[in-house]
């Protein structure tokens, strides 16, 4: 049985200095690779059969929570909902807020003493000092993980300061198609925040719109480079032309070929500018989409959901400029992958849109 990783870790908060004790992950693990062990381990149960009961344990959990029930499971887990906010008299409604509702999974006491007597601990080196890019932000859209040419790139996070005048150092913005480029023209360069005026590189397709930032430092004048990878991909409007092959493309990596295009639009104005969004339902395998206004948390039109490569029409929400846009899924299975693999099941595009000819 493999052993349990863990590192020390500096605690900046603390005087005099001491250390966190961090867990580390060996790895990470779901349905599927849990299905194979699973089936290994009782050669009677078919991989494929363990898989889909995995798949419906959770979705019976979620459906029994909806039914205001409690799940418990003597001697493993208990699932249950709780409330957070207040009311200030006992005949409020509740609060008009999404995060009010919360989701709990609790150990059981014998589960957790049962892997507290069985652990087995493996020691790993102190982590050297990296960059860590916790977020990145437009400042003009307000909008996170969006590149846009227009505006100024804010990442934020720690040990972020590197020396402008180092050839060997900066912030690099690169296209996960083609195209590399160090940037040049900076607001703020801070331990915590860099402000860059970003020099987008063109990729091989209009649709190829997808972006890894990191930053390369050294902490002392002789010291190695150190680079920290921003964790999520960044992604920048693009111009799309419904119907022209050349520019329709929407919701694409770094593919020869868009996994989405927009093949018509009713807009009440020459052009307009909306945010489009996918999310991967895991239990069902579809695509949920639907059309976003640019504030995050704002408006939202209705959800479309796709099951297979075909065209779909996407309803405006109210007060839009865009009634209507349809779009046409050409890889359903490429697009479930990357937002699998990717984006953590959501992913979300803004579209300038112009009527065509």
């Amino acid at each position: 049985m493999s052993g349990i990783q863990w590192r020390p870790e500096v605690n900046a908060l603390t005087t005099p200095k001491s250390y966190r004790i961090r867990y580390v992950p060996r790895d990470v693990i779901g349905y599927e690779e849990l299905a194979a062990e699973i089936s290994t381990t009782n050669p009677n149960y078919n991989e494929a059969l363990v898989n889909s009961i995995l798949h419906a344990f959770v979705g019976k959990v979620q459906e029994k929570l909806l039914d205001g029930v409690q799940v418990t499971l003597e001697d493993g887990f208990t699932f249950r909902l709780s409330f957070t906010g207040r009311l200030n008299e006992p005949t409020d409604p509740l609060p008009d807020n999404e995060d009010m509702l919360q989701v709990r999974v609790y150990a059981s006491q014998p589960f957790v003493r049962e892997v507290r007597q069985q652990a087995r601990f493996e020691r790993l080196p102190a982590a050297k000092k990296a960059p860590v890019i916790a977020s990145a932000e437009d400042t003009r859209t307000k909008l996170n993980n969006v590149l846009n040419p227009e505006g100024v790139l804010k990442l934020t996070g720690s040990n972020l300061l590197f020396d402008e005048n180092d050839e060997e150092t900066g912030c690099i913005i690169e296209g996960t198609r083609s195209g590399r480029v160090m940037q040049q023209q900076f607001g703020v360069v801070s331990n915590s925040t860099v402000l860059a005026v970003p020099d987008i590189p063109a990729q091989n397709n209009p649709w190829n719109n997808e972006y890894i930032v990191s930053i390369t430092t050294r902490y002392t004048k002789h010291g190695s480079l150190r680079t920290g990878v921003f964790g999520e991909r960044l992604r920048s409007p693009l111009a799309v032309e419904p119907g022209n092959s050349s520019s329709n493309g929407i919701l694409t990596s770094r593919a020869n070929n868009p996994y989405v295009r927009v093949v018509g639009a009713s807009i009440s104005e020459s052009t307009a500018r909306i945010r489009i969004r996918v999310i991967l339902n895991r239990q069902s395998t579809d695509l949920l989409f639907s059309l976003l206004d640019m504030k995050e948390g704002g408006q939202a039109g209705p959800t479309v959901t796709a099951t297979a490569d075909g065209d779909y029409t996407l309803a405006g929400f109210s007060g839009s400029v865009v009634n209507g846009l349809d779009i046409r899924v050409e890889n359903f299975q490429g697009l479930s992958n990357l937002l699998r693999d990717d984006y953590s099941d959501s992913m979300t595009d803004i579209l300038d849109i112009t009527p065509g000819t």
